[in-house]
């Protein structure tokens, strides 16, 4: 048999790698936060600057952020005169590259993450660019400055269009001379595979993107296989586009910033089950802020839905739904491609234990941008009267948007989670009530965000439901900006809402959050979800009179909750030779808008079949209003404002 040979050794030193990249050249790199970023091929870079002068004149283009917030990552290359121009989605986490944007050293845009990883793709397949809606009526809009963030940037990158009627807008593509890449295992024919990374990320796009820009790819990868020994479904970047290979030093090569290696973060081992995780840990998270707005913010999970859970505030959803029994009836997902399980959080961010898959972040960003999330929960950072949040710019603080955009305009609803003031807040939660110590020196509820990084009168128009959720209070976007619906017990409206805002909400019917928010231990909050006591909900008095249906504090956002009710009444009332009287509790209840018509339909037949007298019960007006539209005027709609006046018009007949 005869002896294969390899006809080039693509491995190289880092020093021979970089040595390749001419002044002028558009750069870009592979990376998440600190999973995946090639830290050994960029610490090259910076020192061939450093030591020769060049290469100068750089376009960097990225889609995520890539940097620990300190030196890491993309800090690596904020030397003057080694870039020329920046294109990134995220920046919170490469200040040295945001002060020479600020300081006008560079040119600098700030466009969506999606759209840039979606960028790639196009690129590679020789397209002009990306025509999508994301970011209309935000700050990428050319209308409000095209994502461009200082005075020197002057090209327009993002154009305004209409196709077939509707509006657009055509992001740019560009030619990539240089693509830093990272994977695991390489062969010396340059074949790359990833099976101890945490992501996939864009690296085949990119790839595929400088090859047939007539550019240069370069792999930094931890070790190095025999040639063609590596399984090709494992192979994710094929040594056909590839045309270096660095072997980097550990240190360069650590699986995320904040760990070096862990099997659960590749998707090949389960970690320990949740119970023995608990058990583990020395003290449970304290009931601060930052968890109380995280309980809020669950409440609203939706049962077999699929959810982002962004940055910062939002990562402690995951660690509440896993308090709370609800990760395996809840897909949580993040943007960088991770599907399932539980999200981790910190600089480990974009990783996930327990994951059903790992898939790529423009696949990702497909589903994102087509509608595929039933609930997005995001940072926020500031918001306004129109309901408008800004996550990206702070003055001299320059965060950006990442998948912020993609994200909040796309999810078929929203819960933005923050922090009502910023800057010295200091609360107490102690047997359901909420106690004010210190408030914070900033206001969030400004009159205007300083830059729009979600479009509140968009989304009000679009008739997308968002929800504002904070530690002493809740928002809902209406036709008319931000109106408050729930306060936190023990805070007063207007002493800790109202006058630490720099607009007045609307102000129509306010409830109370849900006091288990407040108080240590588990909510019930399975329960509540998953509606696992509709047997003791629902129940029929031993008379076989009167049937009670209690719905306090339920949350019926489904069609298949619905039915379920549906199912549960006809199976007691079946069985039955005459009809019953019912009497119903709603208070502190909640009914979707989009599902009051299949509420209606269900109670009129059930009413039809099954019932003679009904009362029906909430303290809530606006919640009577609610119910008297869904059981309409012809349905012995009787509802009072206690159960003592339900119970006793049923007792008048």
């Amino acid at each position: 048999m005869r002896e294969e040979t390899v006809l080039h050794d693509k491995i190289i030193t880092a020093e021979d790698a970089v040595a390749l990249i001419p002044d002028g050249a558009t750069l870009t790199t592979s990376g998440f936060v600190g999973i995946g970023v090639p830290d050994g091929l960029l610490a090259a870079l910076a020192r061939r600057f450093e030591e020769s002068g060049g290469p100068r004149g750089l376009t960097l283009l990225f889609a995520a952020g890539q940097g620990d917030g300190k030196a890491r990552g993309l800090n690596r290359l904020a030397a003057d005169g080694l870039l020329k121009r920046v294109i990134g989605g995220h920046w919170g986490l490469i200040p040295r590259i945001g002060e020479l944007a600020l300081s006008d050293r560079i040119e600098a845009y700030n466009l969506p993450q999606g759209v840039i990883s979606h960028l790639f793709r196009d690129i590679a397949a020789g397209k002009p660019g990306v025509v999508t809606h994301v970011g209309l009526d935000t700050f990428v809009d050319p209308f409000q400055g095209g994502g461009k963030i200082n005075q020197v940037t002057t090209e327009e990158l993002v154009e305004r269009i209409t196709l077939r009627g509707e509006t657009k807008l055509f992001y740019h593509a560009m030619p990539i001379d240089v693509a830093f890449l990272r994977g695991t295992t390489a062969d010396a024919a340059g074949n790359v595979t990833m099976e101890r990374e945490a992501l996939i990320l864009d690296n085949l796009a990119q790839a595929q993107a400088a090859r047939n820009s007539g550019g240069v790819v370069i792999v930094q990868v931890e070790r190095v296989a025999a040639v063609r020994s590596l399984n090709p479904r494992e192979v994710t970047i094929p040594g056909a586009l590839v045309d270096a290979v660095v072997v980097a030093e550990p240190e360069h090569h650590m699986q995320t910033y904040a760990t070096a290696y862990s099997h659960t973060f590749t998707g090949r081992f389960r970690a320990a089950p949740p119970s023995l995780r608990r058990s583990l840990t020395e003290t449970p998270p304290p009931l601060n802020a930052r968890k109380i707005i995280a309980r809020r913010a669950a409440f609203e999970l939706p049962v077999n839905g699929v959810v982002n859970l962004g940055i910062g505030m939002p990562e402690g959803v995951a660690a509440v739904a896993a308090e709370e029994g609800l990760l395996e009836h809840v897909t949580l997902t993040a943007e960088p491609g991770v599907i399932g399980g539980q999200p981790a959080s910190g600089l480990d961010f974009g990783a996930a234990t327990d994951t059903d898959a790992i898939v790529s972040q423009a696949q990702q960003f497909d589903f994102y941008d087509g509608g595929g999330l039933d609930l997005a929960c995001l940072g926020m950072a500031e918001a306004d009267r129109t309901g408008a949040v800004n996550v990206s710019r702070f003055g001299a603080r320059l965060a950006g948007a990442g998948g912020f955009i993609n994200i909040s305009q796309n999810a078929r609803r929203v819960a933005f989670a923050g922090a009502f003031t910023a800057g010295g807040l200091e609360i107490t939660a102690k047997e359901g009530r909420l106690s004010i110590i210190s408030e914070g020196r900033s206001q969030k509820f400004r009159r205007d965000v300083e830059q729009v990084t979600f479009s509140g009168a968009r989304a009000a128009a679009q008739g997308q439901p968002v929800l504002y959720v904070t530690e002493r209070c809740v928002f809902r976007l209406c036709a008319e900006g931000l109106a408050l619906t729930e306060v936190a017990p023990g805070v007063d409206v207007e002493r800790d809402i109202l006058s630490q805002m720099a607009f007045r909400p609307g102000l129509g019917e306010v409830g109370e959050m849900d006091a288990r928010i407040f108080a240590e231990g588990p909510m019930g909050l399975r329960i509540d979800l998953l509606r696992l006591d509709l047997d003791d909900r629902i129940q029929l008095e031993p008379d076989g009179e009167r049937l009670f249906l209690n719905f306090e504090k339920m949350r019926v956002r489904s069609r298949d909750e619905v039915e379920k009710i549906r199912a549960r009444v006809i199976e007691i009332c079946a069985p039955l030779k005459r009809r019953v009287d019912v009497v119903a509790n709603y208070d502190g209840a909640w009914l979707e808008d989009e599902i009051e018509d299949a509420y209606a339909a269900m109670v009129r037949d059930l009413e039809a079949r099954f019932y003679n007298q009904v009362t029906r019960y909430s303290s809530s007006a606006f919640m009577r209003a609610k119910i008297g539209r869904a059981v309409g005027a012809g349905a012995a709609a009787h509802i009072f404002e206690t159960a003592d006046a339900a119970r006793g018009y049923l007792r008048r007949e």
